[in-house]
C-alpha cells in the first residue's frame, strides 16, 4: 500500500469515528434529528429491546428518554477495517444512566430509589459511504458487563461550594451547556476565512501512517486479551517480544497463553478499554503510553464464593519496532495506577434482560461472525 492509499484509510476511518461520536452525542443530548442523521435512510439495528429501523429506534429512544436523568456514552476505541466503500468496525463503550430501582438482582436503591448503572459494552457497525458520506447502516449491540450501584445523592458540588460556578451540569437538547457552546463556536469557525497550505514532508506522512498502524495493534491485543484469544495476542509482538506487568512477566508467547489461559478460567467477562494513546515515532522505532480502564468480573473471588467486580486503570508502556514494513510490540510494561474492587452486582433481569446479546470469549464471541462475514 502506498502512503497515498494509506492515508486515503485513515481519513476513512476517521470519518467513520467521527460519525460514531456523533452517535454519543445524539443518544446523550436526545437529539432526535442528530441521531438519525448519523444512520442511513434504510439502516436497521439489533438492540433487543429494539430491532429493527433505525429511524424507528431514534424516535423511541428520545421519547422514552424525555426529561429522564442525563445519560454518558463514553465510546472508546475502535477497530475499523475499510473496503472501498463499505466499512465493518467494533467499538468499545461505557454508559452511565441512573433509573429507578426494578428490584432486580445484585443491585441496591438509595434513598430516592436510584440506581446508577454502568454498562459495558460493544457496537458491531456495518457502514457504507454514500454520495461520499459515511454513515451506519447496521448496528448490532452487544452487552459485556454492568456494574448496579445505589445513587450516591447530590452532586458533590453543591450550591454552597465555591467550585459550584466551575461544574456545569449536562442535560438534554439546548439545557445542556455543550450544545450551546459548541453551536456558538461554530458560527464562529465558519466565518473565519483562512487558507491551509498541505507541505507534509515524507517523514511526517511515514509517522502519521506508521500511529496509525501502532492503533490497530492496541485495539488487536484489547480484542485478543477479553476474547481469551492467544493467537490474537501474539499475532501484535515481535517474535522476541515481551510483557512485564499484572503478575506476569516474561515472552509475549508465555504472556500470550497465560493470559488467554486466565481470563478463560478466572473470569466471566473481560472489558479493557484504551483511550489517551500518546506515540512517538522516529524511522523504524517508536514508543507509546496508552491509558486503559479494565473492568473484569471474577468467578468466586468475593467472599462466600460471590463473584467480584474489579476495575483498574492503568498505562500501557510500549516500545514498537517496524520489521520488514510490519510495525509490532516489542516490549510492553502494564504500570497500574488505582484499582477498586466489590461484590458484584451484576444483573441479567430488569431492563439487561432486554438486551439478549452477550459477550464471550473466541471463538463464539458475536465479533467472530460478525469480522469474517
Amino acid at each position: 500500500m502506498t502512503h497515498l492509499e494509506a492515508l486515503s484509510a485513515i481519513a476513512d476511518r476517521q470519518a467513520i469515528a467521527t460519525n460514531l461520536a456523533r452517535h454519543s452525542r445524539g443518544v446523550d443530548r436526545n437529539d432526535l434529528a442528530l441521531l438519525r442523521s448519523v444512520y442511513h435512510d434504510d439502516a436497521e439495528v439489533s438492540y433487543g429491546l429494539f430491532d429493527g429501523p433505525a429511524a424507528d429506534m431514534a424516535a423511541y429512544l428520545t421519547g422514552a428518554m424525555l426529561g429522564q436523568p442525563v445519560t454518558l456514552h463514553r465510546t472508546g476505541h475502535m477497530w475499523i477495517e475499510t473496503e472501498n466503500d463499505r466499512a465493518r468496525s467494533e467499538s468499545y463503550v461505557i454508559a452511565y444512566l441512573s433509573t429507578p430501582g426494578d428490584g432486580g438482582e445484585g443491585g441496591g436503591e438509595s434513598g430516592d430509589g436510584q440506581v446508577q448503572r454502568l454498562i459495558g459494552g460493544r457496537y458491531l457497525d456495518r457502514h457504507e459511504r454514500r454520495d461520499g458520506v459515511w454513515r451506519i447502516a447496521h448496528r448490532t449491540y452487544v452487552m459485556d458487563w454492568n456494574s448496579n450501584r445505589p445513587g450516591s445523592g447530590p452532586p458533590p458540588f453543591g450550591s454552597a461550594s465555591p467550585l459550584a460556578a466551575f461544574a456545569p451540569r449536562g442535560g438534554q437538547l439546548g439545557q445542556d451547556p455543550g450544545t450551546t457552546l459548541l453551536a456558538l463556536w461554530k458560527t464562529r469557525q465558519d466565518q473565519q476565512t483562512t487558507e491551509r497550505t498541505t507541505d507534509m514532508q515524507p517523514q511526517d506522512i511515514d509517522a502519521v501512517v506508521a500511529r496509525d498502524a501502532i492503533h490497530q495493534l492496541s485495539v488487536a491485543y484489547c480484542r485478543g486479551v477479553d476474547r481469551a484469544d492467544a493467537a490474537l495476542i501474539r499475532s501484535v509482538f515481535h517474535d522476541d517480544g515481551s510483557f512485564v506487568g499484572a503478575g506476569m512477566s516474561g515472552s509475549a508467547d508465555d504472556f500470550a497463553v497465560a493470559t488467554a489461559e486466565l481470563v478463560r478460567t478466572a473470569f466471566r467477562t473481560s472489558f479493557h478499554s484504551i483511550a489517551n494513546e500518546w506515540v512517538e515515532v522516529k524511522g523504524d522505532h517508536a514508543i507509546g503510553e496508552i491509558y486503559v480502564i479494565a473492568f473484569s468480573r471474577t468467578q468466586g473471588g468475593g467472599e462466600d464464593g460471590a463473584d467480584q467486580d474489579n476495575f483498574i486503570g492503568g498505562r500501557y508502556l510500549d516500545r514498537y519496532e517496524r520489521r520488514g514494513g510490519v510495525w509490532k510490540i516489542a516490549e510492553r510494561v502494564f504500570v497500574q495506577d488505582w484499582m477498586t474492587t466489590h461484590a458484584s452486582t451484576h444483573q441479567d433481569d430488569g431492563m439487561y434482560a432486554q438486551l439478549p446479546t452477550r459477550g464471550g470469549f473466541a471463538p463464539d464471541d458475536p465479533v467472530y461472525a460478525f469480522w469474517t462475514a
